[in-house]
């Protein structure tokens, strides 16, 4: 009989329940279960891909093309679970659900009501998702925090899960804040126990607490949480602020979470002490031998989480080279402002990543220019590869007024054009081309080096492709076309082997999203080629 783990989130938001979700996944797997992961986001939104990416942060793609949280991310990272659309279900999803059948007459004239429809579409989506996933243990994470409006369905079809699956088949785990004042020098329990009780008053009974903190937790102050919050002292696990979010799931490992759950869910595993994790992971993310500094370019910089698997893909490639990567968080408008010699000078690297709309494009073609002609490592993604089209067509090409359609609908030149599947589209949530598709990749380029494979599959979210007109010209001028989508002949991958007249260290840009793909002990490709072509002009 499949598992289930609930994970609640009390006191502020951000604490980490993503990442803690993720890191319970991961040593669960190291005791031989097969997890799979399920994020519940309570607004009414049917998914987060019409939503602002300063709303938001960002929209993860699964393979099945599914918009999702960027928690399910974190869940791909860590695990070996596959994610799809029955992983991300959103209040927008459940009412969606519920009132269509009303409106087919399904209910036979019921009164419709949160109790017991509402829960009871919850639960069967979790239900689907363990299905289809065939997992031991399904990891189920409620978004928002204890006390929303918002969440209450959630938090109460959580509450029935215990009933209807047994006591022994259901853990609640309840992450939290132990806040630390420093001008009485004094960690504080207060809001634990209030976040607690607040889940008591719903029906929860956490069996474990997962304590955020900055400082280390005495005995005497777990013994305090345990007796107020009535779970067992070995049941208050300590999650102190940690070098890298990588170092999680070894910490919840020594305090013994793993044991913990396995012995309410009366299972016995073989045990493991993810030493490969600790070795090709950890050890390397917080003691790396070199350090490289690389630009990433983008609209959406002042959010951290708008391009949070771009930041973990350089990280995964920095712990591959071994080497520490500075990221350096440059907002296009600002090169725009200031010019791409002042802004971009010292750079070991060059990144530019997807975004929509005109604003800051500019910005974009120039950090391309520049590091084209300084050769400077670079790699673009989705609209940085548009944009590495662009500046190669007016800046060497010499194609006046090139653009894409997108920001100039009657460019004179519009070397990016809407897909011909896009041009009757209205609807804006789910439109896009969305999720895996297959790429044949050219013999003797820097994607066949890195992939080492002439079929690969990646994962896409872009309205608008390469016009195939433009091939010609381009090629003729020395871009190389090294990716191909067989299918509709579209343009997946191009390459500037040399630039003005020299060999290019690494020049590449991708239509598609490769850090959707990328794991710390298994990091993408490209990432892992890119850094180390930036770390190569730095002497590494």
């Amino acid at each position: 009989m499949t598992k289930y783990i609930f994970v609640t989130g009390g006191v502020i938001s951000s604490l980490g329940k993503g990442i803690s979700s993720a890191s319970i996944g991961k040593i669960m797997e190291s005791r031989g279960l097969k997890v799979s992961l399920v994020k519940f986001d309570p607004y009414i939104n049917v998914d987060p891909g019409t939503m602002n990416p300063y709303q938001h942060g960002e929209v993860y793609v699964t393979d099945d093309g599914a918009e999702t949280d960027m928690d399910l991310g974190h869940y791909e990272r860590f695990t070996s679970a596959k994610t799809t659309k029955f992983n991300n279900i959103t209040t927008g999803q459940i009412y969606n659900s519920v009132i269509s059948r009303e409106r087919r007459g399904d209910y036979l004239g019921k009164t419709i009501q949160v109790i017991p429809h509402i829960t009871n579409e919850i639960k069967d989506r979790i239900k689907t998702a363990a299905a289809a996933s065939g997992a031991d243990i399904v990891i189920v994470e409620i978004g928002g925090t204890v006390g929303d409006i918002e969440s209450l369905p959630f938090l109460e079809a959580a509450r029935q899960f215990r009933l209807d699956a047994g006591y022994n088949n259901v853990v609640y785990v309840h992450v939290t804040l132990i806040p630390y004042v420093k001008s009485a020098d004094e960690v504080k329990t207060k809001p634990t126990q209030h976040s607690v009780g607040k889940l008591r008053e719903i029906g929860i009974q956490p069996d474990a607490l997962i304590c955020r903190t900055e400082k280390t937790i005495s005995d005497e102050l777990k013994e305090k949480i345990s007796l107020f919050c009535n779970v067992k002292k070995n049941a208050v696990i300590e999650a102190k602020d940690a070098e890298s979010i990588y170092q999680i799931p070894l910490v919840f490992k020594d305090q013994g979470l793993d044991r913990l759950i396995l012995n309410h869910f009366d299972l016995h595993c073989r045990s493991t002490a993810l030493k490969d994790w600790q070795k090709k992971v950890v050890d390397r993310a917080i003691n790396p031998t070199h350090k490289v500094t690389i630009a990433v370019i983008g609209k959406y910089i002042e959010l951290q989480d708008a391009y949070k698997s771009i930041y973990e893909s350089l990280i995964h490639a920095g712990i591959f080279n071994d080497a520490k990567v500075i990221i350096k968080k440059i907002d296009s408008e600002e090169i725009e402002d200031r010019g791409a010699e002042e802004v971009l000078k010292g750079l070991s690297g060059i990144l530019v990543p997807g975004g929509f709309g005109y604003r800051g494009i500019e910005g974009k073609i120039a950090a391309i220019k520049y590091a084209r002609e300084k050769a400077v490592p670079f790699l673009g993604l989705c609209l940085g590869m548009q944009c590495s089209v662009i500046e190669f067509a007016r800046n060497v090409c010499a194609l006046k007024g090139a653009n894409s359609a997108e920001f100039e609908p009657k460019a004179r030149n519009p070397v990016i054009s809407l897909l011909a599947g896009q041009k009757n589209i209205k609807d804006m949530g789910g439109t896009m081309r969305l999720g895996a598709y297959p790429c044949r990749i050219k013999k003797g380029t820097l994607a066949s080096k890195a992939y080492k494979s002439n079929l690969i599959s990646e994962r896409h979210r872009h309205r608008y492709e390469f016009n195939n007109k433009y091939r010609a010209i381009l090629k003729k001028k020395g871009m190389v076309f090294s990716g191909i989508y067989p299918k509709k002949n579209l343009v997946e991958i191009v390459e500037l082997p040399t630039a003005c007249g020299k060999p290019h260290p690494y020049f590449i840009a991708v239509q598609y999203h490769p850090e959707f793909k990328s794991k710390p002990d298994r990091p993408h490709p490209l990432f892992r080629d890119f850094v180390k072509a930036a770390l190569k002009i730095t002497g590494f």
